[in-house]
């Protein structure tokens, strides 16, 4: 009887401390802070790509960007995230590089697409970054490297323009954390297999550029991911034993015309 209630006291007293703590926390204040994240996130994402647009040769033929949009389509459909929350953009650089920036807009150089030998190692490379917008790398990423505060004066008129290429360099040209980069590495991997897309092109096509030991200029994606070699084994070591289905997206007559096209851009 006596450890009965001895028990029942313990777990009264434990609910009590659970209850306590729960009712210091400050909702509406975390709320607010929630908010004004969002809203930051959307002002920022807004203003690079303004300015993106006003900098950069933006590819706007109407067959390359649909042709892309086929390769996301699958990875976004097996994984259900929305498609059209994502804001893709070619820009036409032969720098081998893609990137995501705040408010879901992922830019992808034309230098990506035909560097990649295969429709998969584009795909992989697209899942990789779209891993980063679905688990909000990209502000963690600002607000550790820039801070909060200078990112929330940048959309308010405090030092726009010189900040913004700051913040630009910031997302296109160094990496993320080695803890994040993994993990949109495997997201990417499983979003893949998902989608029925074989995610080995992706660990090849990192492979081959890592065996590269004196990168030409140009090879951002690469050089701003370190460790490619690496990356390119755990990928390889998380696919191994499962059962993998694939099937092109892309025919390869259409696979070459896209290659083709955006090359002579």
């Amino acid at each position: 009887m006596k450890k009965a209630f001895l028990q029942g006291s313990i777990l009264a007293i434990i609910a009590l401390l659970v209850w306590f703590g729960y009712s210091q926390i400050d909702y509406l204040k975390l709320f607010k802070v929630k908010q004004k994240s969002v809203q930051l996130e959307q002002k920022l994402g807004d203003l690079i790509w303004d300015n993106l647009q006003h900098t950069e040769d933006i590819v706007t033929n109407d067959t390359l960007v649909k042709t892309l949009d086929k390769l996301i389509k699958p990875i976004c459909e097996a994984n259900d995230i929305e498609r059209d929350s994502i804001k893709v953009h070619i820009i036409a650089k032969d720098e081998v590089n893609a990137f995501a920036l705040p408010n879901k807009h992922l830019v992808v150089y034309t230098g990506l697409i035909t560097d990649c030998k295969r429709q998969e190692a584009v795909q992989g490379v697209l899942g990789h970054e779209i891993a980063h917008i679905t688990h909000n790398h990209v502000m963690k990423k600002l607000s550790k490297e820039i801070g909060f505060s200078v990112l929330l004066s940048t959309v308010s008129g405090g030092n726009g323009g010189q900040m913004m290429k700051e913040i630009f360099k910031t997302l296109s040209s160094s990496a993320y954390d080695r803890s994040l980069e993994k993990e949109a590495d495997i997201s990417s991997v499983d979003y893949m297999i998902e989608a029925n897309i074989d995610p080995k092109p992706l660990a090849d096509f990192m492979y081959q550029m890592a065996q590269d030991k004196a990168l030409p200029d140009g090879f951002e994606w690469i050089s701003t991911h370190p460790e490619s070699e690496e990356r390119a084994k755990y990928i390889m070591d998380y696919i191994k034993g499962k059962k993998l289905k694939s099937k092109p997206t892309l025919s390869e007559k259409e696979w070459k015309e896209f290659k083709d096209k955006t090359e002579n851009y």
